[in-house]
């Protein structure tokens, strides 16, 4: 052989240029083939070997190579087969994608799976998608009143992200005019380039109208601060003030009382498309038909004075005032009085007495056995007796419109259309108050014997005796809040039903383009946003409503310091009997029963 390669060489010398040229390639090539063949030979036999129980010596993802496509917008793989690969799985798949650089694309596990079968079987691929490139995804959503603009994001997968100029010409196009909200949006895109749920959308609100502001309706500015109010004066909770009442204030003609101020028109809102949403105007409000003793300024109508010398009195949409007459006391020597104003007698009214008064009633000493009515409310600094023996007849009665408030009463019947207040002690009394009746001041309050009934409350530091004296307290819920409820909820319920018509109207128009002229769109979005306007008033009426009733089916009898065996309570049909005595306690309604609860 040394010798034949040596005449290669000589012979190699004598030919031409492109002859030695045209040799060598010629050489070359049979080298190269030869190494080919000693190449497989050597695969074959470790394949041999490896049938034999020795290790495999191939390679995984021989062969198989990743690119991604820009036109295409796919990661393509491709497969030469080779002897000296070994299998793959998803996994290994997987982690090479990462490795890649390519983890942000759209996995197409389907496909992977058919890339993984044909490489395992030693199949060709070209070309063969196994993720994908995918663009930002986003969709607009305006609400049927147009008062919202939400954008739906599906982030980018690989692909283009979201950009700000994308969702601004979107908005363009669907008419958003006004109320965009540059701090949401720039949240939403930047939630769309950071999250790692890529499959996931989200949702982002991105314009915003501006509801119409309701006018105010006319309001009553009280300008004498003494003035004494007709209206309640004691907390949803029951709780009170004990401030003197003093000396019943008087005014002359031409004190100025009440300054009406005119409603206001409020304050338009807008839609995001533009469109102006009228605000509802306040409510003018008149002063009250027939109010005594006042009368406009001369220079103002909305200015009310005083036309006479009396007691002036605040009542709803305006004043008025009453006739006052001052007495030492009422006895046999006066006789009964009856007022059209308000009465302030100085001392007692003596046994068997009437007084009768259109306003207030104002006692410095007490009523023995009196009768006593007023349409306002009643003060007695002393206390209210009833008779030592009320069997057989009928008892006088003591009875205010609003309320009544004495030091403590002993076998009187007191009636109040909103609440009775005691300071120290009531014994073997018939109470009946619209609201509450509470006993008690510093450290007195015992309700003892008797019957107290209210719909809200009965409180008393302690109730009932050591002595088991018997004693009944009855609360419960006012009818009418549930009729006002009812009708509140058939109301909104009526405009909900208008809402429903009109978006459907909306859609119909949205699907149908051409089919309503532009300005009969925007008058329908217009109602659309005014019924919104008027259903949520409602819902707030309904709510505070519901937060009454609630406080009424709340309603509950409290012993601040005792409860004693004896005392009853009463709530409709229910019924609890206490049976023995206890600290600081209270009777509540619960679970459609009255149950004893701790305080």
């Amino acid at each position: 052989m040394p010798g034949e390669s040596g005449r290669l060489r000589t012979n190699l010398g004598g030919l031409p240029i492109h002859a030695r040229e045209e040799k060598r390639i010629l050489l070359y090539s049979l080298t190269f083939k030869f190494a080919i063949a000693g190449a497989a030979k050597t695969a074959r036999k470790s394949i041999m070997e490896s049938e034999n129980g020795s290790e495999i010596a191939g390679e995984k993802g021989a062969g198989l190579s990743l690119r991604l496509d820009a036109e295409k917008k796919a990661l393509l793989a491709t497969v030469t087969p080779t002897e000296a690969s070994a299998p793959i799985d998803e996994a290994w798949l997987l982690e090479q994608i990462q490795a890649q650089g390519f983890g942000d694309l759209r996995y197409l596990p389907q496909a992977a799976t058919v890339l993984l079968g044909r490489y395992n079987a030693g199949d060709a691929v070209a070309d063969f998608a196994v993720a994908q490139a995918v663009d930002a995804q986003f969709k607009l959503r305006m609400s049927g009143d147009a008062m919202e603009v939400a954008l739906d994001i599906t982030p980018a997968q690989g692909g283009a992200a979201l950009t700000r100029h994308q969702v601004l010409q979107a908005l363009a196009e669907k008419g958003v005019k006004k109320g965009l909200l540059p701090e949401s949006l720039h949240e939403a895109l930047e939630w769309a380039e950071t999250t790692t749920e890529k499959t996931v959308a989200q949702s982002f609100v991105i314009a915003r109208g501006q509801p119409p502001e309701a006018g105010k309706d006319s309001v009553f500015e009280r300008l004498i601060p003494e003035i004494r109010d007709r209206r309640p004066k004691i907390s949803a909770r029951g709780l009170v003030d004990y401030r003197e009442m003093g000396e019943i204030p008087a005014v002359r003609p031409g004190d100025a009382l009440v300054l009406r101020h005119p409603p206001t028109a409020g304050v338009p809102g807008y839609t995001v498309t533009g469109v102006e949403v009228a605000a509802r105007p306040g409510q003018e409000i008149a002063f009250a038909d027939k109010l005594s003793g006042v009368e406009r300024h001369v220079d103002n109508p909305d200015l009310l004075v005083a036309g006479i010398t009396g007691q002036p009195v605040m009542v709803e949409r305006g004043a008025q005032v009453e006739p006052l007459i001052t007495l030492p006391a009422v006895n046999m020597a006066s006789g009964n009085v009856e007022f059209e104003g308000s009465v302030f007698i100085k001392g007692d009214v003596a046994a068997g007495m009437t007084v009768k008064a259109g306003g207030d009633i104002e006692i410095g000493g007490m009523a023995e056995n009196a009768t006593l009515e007023a349409g306002g409310s009643i003060l007695v600094k002393g206390g209210i007796l009833g008779a030592a023996d009320q069997e057989g007849g009928s008892p006088r009665v003591t009875r205010a419109a609003q309320n009544v408030q004495a030091a403590y009463a002993q076998k009187a019947r007191i009636e109040a259309g909103e609440n009775i207040l005691i300071a120290d002690m009531a014994m073997q009394c018939e109470l009946l108050a619209g609201q509450h009746i509470k006993l008690g001041h510093g450290k007195k309050g015992h309700l003892i014997g008797g019957r107290a009934q209210a719909m809200l409350s009965v409180s008393a530091r302690v109730l009932g005796s050591p002595n088991r004296i018997r004693t009944l307290c009855q609360i419960g819920v006012d009818p009418t809040l549930a009729k006002q409820a009812k009708e509140l909820a058939a109301e909104r319920s009526g405009h909900e039903d208008q809402l429903l018509e009109y978006s459907k109207l909306l859609s119909f128009a949205a699907k149908n383009p051409g089919r309503l002229r532009p300005e009969q769109v925007e008058k329908v979005r217009a109602l659309i946003a005014n019924l919104s306007v008027e259903i949520t008033r409602l819902r707030e009426e309904e709510s505070e409503l519901a937060a009454r009733i609630a406080l009424a089916r709340e309603a509950r009898v409290i012993a601040e310091e005792g409860l004693y065996e004896g005392v009853e309570v009463f709530c409709g049909h229910l019924r609890y009997v206490v049976t023995r005595d206890s600290g600081a306690a209270q009777v509540i309604l619960a679970d459609e029963a009255l149950e004893l609860a701790a305080l």
